[in-house]
């Protein structure tokens, strides 16, 4: 097993209070959101990951979907400032982000941006600079964000028109996506008897903004062997058309392949699902289950691709079929 500093273990212990380890507080965690949010497993694992990695998530879904209750809920839980943006056309710069006298909302640290290709060019532009450097600019002096800082945006996928699709640039910025579906016949049961009774569930505060920066670091502790860095490489470069690893369908459907960011994003997603499981040692599953979200929003189809209305997690799926996975991976010392 990896030998890790002693002041990690020292402040994890310290910072999870009277739960037994870190993973005890994981499990709490997600006890208390399954307890309040039904269903919408994906949404609910995706923005734990995206928490953990410390990464902004683009959620695409119909209307009434609970987005913005799990993201409150969550914020409640980890004791976390939450606050919400809708994005409308008129919306500016400055009623994101305030001026020198007042903080506008952008000033949290959980940050719900409902409907972001609804807004301008120049309001998306200034939230990029947001979710990149952590800070604003504001009359020319850049202002630091609260720490930990995650937005997640929403996109509805119903609703084009007066939308501004977000440039390839800032979808780039955000390191998960995820698509939410419709609720079962089960889950719509249980949504009818937990929204109509009596009692409201809200969730129980289990930590704090330090609980989360420790685990976040602790993530970051995990051992990524050099097979699964190479495995990671040749998964991205088979996203891209003219690269001699190009998928069979990327090289079809495919303008562009995912950046360097999206390997990143397969590294840490793969370092917080080894965190999720309580091992030391990033493998290749680990890789493969954050693959959709890490990389779907990443790749550009091409005039053949749009036409044909292939989804970009066929074409994923056939990255992962042609992309040997490493037979070995070396335990670390």
């Amino acid at each position: 097993m990896l030998s890790r500093p002693e002041s990690i273990d020292a402040k994890v212990a310290a910072s999870f209070r009277h739960l037994s380890s870190p993973e005890a507080w994981l499990s709490a965690l997600m006890d208390e959101l399954h307890g309040v949010i039904v269903g919408l497993q994906d949404l609910k694992d995706t923005i734990i990951l995206g928490l953990l990695c410390h990464g902004h998530v683009l959620i695409e879904g119909n209307p009434g979907l609970a987005k913005t209750l799990t993201a409150k809920t969550l914020g409640t839980i980890l004791g976390l400032d939450f606050k919400r943006i809708q994005a409308t056309p008129d919306l500016t710069p400055t009623d994101m982000l305030g001026t020198t006298e007042t903080r506008g909302p952008i000033f949290a640290q959980i940050l719900l941006v409902d409907e972001i290709n609804r807004a301008q060019p120049k309001t998306q532009s200034a939230l990029l600079e947001a979710m990149e450097e952590r800070q604003v600019s504001v009359k020319g002096r850049g202002v630091k964000l609260p720490e930990p800082f995650l937005v997640l945006a929403t996109q509805n996928p119903i609703e084009q028109e007066g939308t501004n699709p977000l440039p390839e640039a800032q979808l780039d910025r955000f390191m998960f996506q995820v698509i939410v579906d419709y609720p079962d016949r089960d889950e719509l049961r249980d949504i009818l008897r937990r929204t109509t009774s009596a009692a409201r569930a809200s969730g129980q505060p289990l930590g704090d903004a330090q609980t989360l920066r420790v685990l976040q670091r602790d993530v970051r502790e995990r051992h990524l062997p050099d097979a699964i860095a190479d495995y990671i490489a040749r998964l991205v470069l088979a996203t891209h058309p003219d690269s001699p690893f190009a998928a069979p369908l990327a090289r079809r459907y495919l303008l562009y392949g995912a950046s360097p960011r999206g390997a990143q994003s397969l590294a840490l997603g793969g370092k917080a699902m080894a965190r999720l499981q309580g091992r030391e040692v990033v493998t290749d599953a680990d890789v493969r289950t954050v693959l959709v979200r890490s990389l779907q929003h990443r790749i550009i189809l091409n005039f053949e691709g749009v036409a044909s209305g292939i989804a970009p997690r066929d074409i994923l799926a056939d990255v992962v079929q042609v992309t040997e996975a490493p037979a070995d991976v070396e335990s670390p010392a």
